[in-house]
């Protein structure tokens, strides 16, 4: 299944050779209402979902029916992740922050950034990016070590998803 789906980009993206590569890393920073900041640095590698990929090869060939948009949520699911989720395991409630949209470091990595500020005390344990505000395609879940969170705590999610082209 997944050879498929990467062959159906390649041929979106028209790419001659086998060796297109799609890795997303998270990286988290928790800000505390009296300022101090806890840098968490990359606390997950994974999982590109098939409904997010599905869904980026429908926003290249269709932008206006199907926005390249992304929007961050959070969630306390522990379930491991996998390529066939299809939203979080157990999301948080609070709304979606709209990440940036930005070149990362280098040409090839695509950068999304987004500050959630929480209203509830939760032990966040996994990661959503999504392409819409509410429901729509989940690109990526990720799970990591819990992240307590009381109100007023809030957690600077930056994702980066890096495409390698091969040769």
């Amino acid at each position: 299944m997944i050879k498929k789906i990467i062959k159906r980009i390649r041929s979106i993206l028209r790419f001659k050779n086998n060796n297109l590569k799609l890795r997303g890393t998270l990286s988290a920073v928790v800000i505390k209402p009296d300022g101090e900041i806890k840098n968490l640095g990359i606390i997950s590698k994974r999982c590109i979902t098939i409904t997010g990929v599905f869904y980026l090869v429908d926003g290249l060939r269709d932008p206006e029916n199907y926005p390249l948009d992304f929007f961050h949520d959070s969630g306390t699911g522990v379930t491991a992740e996998a390529v066939s989720d299809a939203e979080l395991e157990n999301p948080c409630g609070e709304a979606r922050d709209e990440g940036t949209k930005e070149e990362g470091d280098s040409a090839n990595i695509f950068k999304t950034v987004a500050t959630h500020t929480y209203s509830g005390t939760f032990v966040i344990t996994e990661h959503g990016l999504f392409f819409a505000p509410a429901g729509g395609a989940l690109w990526d879940r990720s799970v990591f070590e819990a992240i307590n969170v009381v109100p007023g705590y809030r957690i600077k999610w930056e994702y980066l998803l890096t495409i390698d082209s091969g040769g």
